[in-house]
């Protein structure tokens, strides 16, 4: 296992998890760190342990020496190098010691409770969520990562990081070419190696789109934040078919959409904004998409966003499309509100806080803004 994901680092996202309290992983890895000395090993499972012990006995008051009894208590039998998990980063050639699973859960969300209570953050692992559109995307898996709303993550985006794409993506410079999925799935296991994350490097296509969405569990919530139209419209009609919710920022005057078709099995998508495509199949629907111009994808964007709800910075973007701009107009700020936006929504979702579906808005210019002299 470890020797095939080393000849395979370039679009490697997932980390190898060795346990040594079995003899087979012992065996695995100490194999591969002596084949490659170049690995850099990490353990603050000491700093890990500790905090740990004193989330589980938060009545106690602990000085160095009790402390340190009650560490060496929880690792018995095993050595301290054998206890716990480390954790294979082939892209970053370091191996990390870390709490096993349900203990590293339990320190990580432990800031959570009781915003979150204890109950729900097992409910919450459980959950599956598919991103489409790793561009806005990526802010809201992050997000969701970081916060631990799911226990999967489905990420697909065909495109690579460009240098444009750093004014609102978290990367690096080392990153550009790089797949957006594949980096965006490596931060999430840097963060977290324990939250299961798929990538679909060839982006979301009517031949993949089942997969994405069943294949090991039906999605808990679709996330739909992608460029093309077709893919817009046609993965809400795949989504509506198997009762997947979906949700969607436009990153502009704070707008999100949510259509919860686990509710609403019949409600027509986006909001029934389109009327245009009213009897069409979805294999009609792709041919037709597919063969759009810049013009008649403004159209449909207007058609399902509204023209009253586009900001006026964003209708002067659309009129110098293509003559002084090549891209529509993010901001990491905008992108940074939806996918706190997405991720709170998403929450209650799951924890049957919050069962409508509609558009909202978190306009910050309406909301924050030079009060009025008299």
């Amino acid at each position: 296992m470890a020797k095939i994901q080393l000849e395979a680092v370039e679009m490697s996202f997932q980390p190898i998890i060795f346990r040594r309290k079995y003899p087979k992983d012992s065996e695995e890895m100490d194999e591969l760190l002596a084949a490659n000395n170049a690995i850099q090993l990490i353990d603050t499972i000491d700093m890990q342990l500790a905090e740990l012990v004193k989330i589980e006995n938060p009545s106690e008051t602990f000085d160095e020496r009790k402390l340190r009894t009650y560490i060496d208590t929880y690792v018995q039998p095993l050595s301290f190098f054998d206890f716990g998990a480390w954790v294979y980063y082939p892209w970053l050639k370091k191996m990390v010691h870390l709490l096993d699973e349900t203990e590293f859960i339990k320190v990580r969300t432990s800031r959570n409770v009781y915003k979150i209570e204890p109950n729900e953050i097992d409910i919450l692992n459980k959950k599956k969520v598919g991103i489409i559109g790793l561009s806005v995307g990526q802010s809201i898996a992050l997000t969701m990562a970081m916060e631990r709303n799911c226990g999967e993550l489905r990420l697909a985006d065909f495109d690579t990081i460009e240098l444009s794409n750093m004014n609102r993506i978290r990367v690096g410079v080392q990153d550009l070419g790089q797949s957006k999925a594949v980096i965006a799935a490596r931060q999430i296991a840097e963060l977290d190696p324990y939250i299961k994350v798929r990538c679909f490097i060839e982006g979301l296509t009517t031949h993949n789109m089942d997969q994405f969405l069943l294949d090991g569990g039906k999605l808990d919530m679709l996330v739909e934040e992608c460029d093309g139209i077709d893919m817009k419209i046609i993965s809400r009609l795949k989504a509506r078919a198997y009762g997947i919710p979906v949700i969607m920022d436009t990153n502009d005057k704070g707008m999100l959409d949510i259509e919860r078709f686990d509710l609403e099995r019949e409600r027509p998508i986006l909001h029934g904004r389109l009327k245009r495509i009213e009897g069409f199949s979805i294999q009609e629907m792709e041919t037709q998409l597919k063969e759009l111009n810049l013009e008649q994808k403004i159209e449909y964007l207007i058609d399902i966003i509204g023209f009253e709800n586009v900001s006026e910075a964003m209708k002067r973007s659309l009129h110098y499309m293509r003559k002084t701009i090549i891209g529509w107009p993010q901001l990491a700020s905008a992108v940074t509100l939806g996918g706190a936006m997405v991720t709170d929504v998403t929450r209650r979702v799951f924890l049957d806080k919050f069962n409508q579906s509609g558009r909202y808005f978190v306009d910050f210019e309406s909301l924050i803004h030079n009060a009025k002299v008299d």
